[in-house]
This record gives C-alpha cells, sequence and structure tokens, in this order.
C-alpha cells in the first residue's frame, strides 16, 4: 500500500508541475498578446490624428496634392493590415510618407505657425513616443515568451500543446528606426 501511495503522489506531483508549466505558458502568451494591442492602441491613435494634419496642411499645400494623397493613401494601407508583417510594412510606409509630408510642410512658413498644426504635430510626436514604448513593451513580452518555450522542462510542455514562438516586431529599414523628426 505505501509504494502504491509514493507513486500516487509522484503522479499528483508531475501532473501539477505540467499544469503550473502550461498555466505559465498560457499566461505569458496572453501577455504578449496584450501587449500587441497596446501598439494597436497606439497606431490607431496615430490613424485618427492623421486625416486632421492632412486637412489642415491641405488649406496652405495646394501644390503638393500628390503628398497628401500619398499620406492618406499610406494610413488607409495601415489601417486596413491585418497581420503583424503586414501592419510593420504599412507601418513604415505610413512613417515615410509622413517624413515627406513633414519636409514639405517646411516650405509653408503659414502652415508652420498655424496653431492647429503646432497642436496636431505635438500630438503626433506624443503618439510616436507612445507607439515606441509599446513596441518595446511587446518585444520584451515576445522575448520572455519565447525563451520560456525554448527552455526546459517547459519546452516538453510547449512542444505537447502546440505553442509557436511569436514574432518580434522589428523595422527593417535603418531610417525607420529613428522616430520622424516633425518640425513646424
Amino acid at each position: 500500500m505505501v509504494p502504491l501511495l509514493i507513486v500516487l503522489g509522484v503522479v499528483v506531483v508531475v501532473v501539477m508541475m505540467v499544469v503550473g508549466m502550461y498555466n505559465a505558458l498560457v499566461q505569458m502568451r496572453v501577455s504578449f498578446q496584450n501587449a500587441w494591442s497596446q501598439i494597436d492602441v497606439q497606431l490607431k491613435r496615430r490613424h485618427d490624428l492623421i486625416p486632421n494634419l492632412v486637412e489642415t496642411a491641405k488649406g496652405y499645400m495646394t501644390h503638393e496634392r500628390g503628398t497628401l494623397e500619398s499620406v492618406t493613401k499610406a494610413r488607409q494601407m495601415a489601417v486596413d493590415a491585418s497581420s503583424i508583417q503586414d501592419k510593420l510594412a504599412a507601418e513604415n510606409m505610413l512613417t515615410s510618407t509622413l517624413r515627406s509630408l513633414m519636409a514639405v510642410a517646411e516650405n509653408y512658413p503659414n502652415l508652420k505657425a498655424d496653431q492647429t498644426m503646432l497642436r496636431l504635430q505635438e500630438e503626433l510626436t506624443t503618439t510616436e513616443n507612445k507607439i515606441g514604448f509599446a513596441r518595446q513593451y511587446y518585444n520584451d513580452e515576445v522575448s520572455r515568451y519565447n525563451t520560456a518555450i525554448q527552455t526546459f522542462p517547459n519546452s516538453i510542455i510547449a512542444g505537447q500543446f502546440a505553442f509557436q514562438p511569436a514574432e518580434f516586431f522589428k523595422l527593417d529599414d535603418v531610417a525607420e528606426r529613428n522616430v520622424p523628426q516633425v518640425k513646424f
């Protein structure tokens, strides 16, 4: 009877360890998914600011229609992107077109002095900073999760329950790694 209780005790301990490891992996997965949703929140804010920025600039920049259309098109592509890779590519394009808009806006002194444009510029700068922090937090959570599913003994549980490595949010273009310089 005693050997049976010892075996049963060992089985219970092993099952509890497996459940604990599984639950920890699930919590880490939910945590990095939450971090991604925080990036989405900031990107939505950015996307919401852009139409106001374009409308404000339109009145001053009548000869720069192509630039304004490019920003609007890039914004729509970013809004429509669904996967992390699609969002990354669309956001890179949007950042590039915003830089073009800001460079063109430098040629319009009245636009640079417009209070609405100044306010939008400040909000955009703040949002860009928040996006950067959200990306950093997301990558930290992905790193923690990926490390957990690849280390022993979690790797055994991760393999049995099909935990897949998460993708880091990374920028391919070195120039895109910098916060856009918005100057008015």
